[in-house]
């Protein structure tokens, strides 16, 4: 089985996971713009069995628009978001495409919030059946 290694810019948390993600969805809501630094999010998921951290990490909390929380894990020393939880879906661990410096990790299937899609971003880029409002 394959597991795959997300972690932080500086490397002293890490996430192995195990297994290719249940999905991969792309997400242009501007709470993943600010959280990732750019125009949208990625983030792979995960059953929480198949993930095991390492490292140390804390946490920031904060609402959505479903009415349930996230809960962000980040690196103390370098700031880095790794992974993140949503009180929603509880049987799911979100992960950052992006931790996993893979560029062969999986494409997204999904695209979320198109709403807030910068104008610049091509369409084709966008993965053809997007989940109106489905929260990455």
């Amino acid at each position: 089985m394959i597991e795959r290694t997300a972690a932080c810019a500086c490397g002293q948390m890490r996430l192995a996971c195990r297994g290719e993600p249940l999905k991969v969805s792309l997400c242009h809501c501007r709470a993943c713009q600010r959280r990732s630094g750019g125009p949208f999010g990625v983030a792979a998921f995960f059953p929480p069995d198949a993930v095991r951290a390492s490292g140390e990490s804390r946490a920031f909390r904060r609402g959505s628009d479903s009415g349930f929380d996230l809960i962000f894990r980040f690196c103390p020393t370098c700031g880095s978001t790794v992974w993140w939880e949503s009180l929603r879906m509880a049987g799911r661990v979100a992960v950052a495409a992006g931790a996993f410096a893979d560029p062969a990790f999986p494409a997204p299937t999904q695209a979320v919030y198109e709403e807030h899609r910068h104008a610049w971003i091509p369409e084709d880029l966008i993965p053809e059946h997007p989940v109106p409002g489905d929260p990455a």
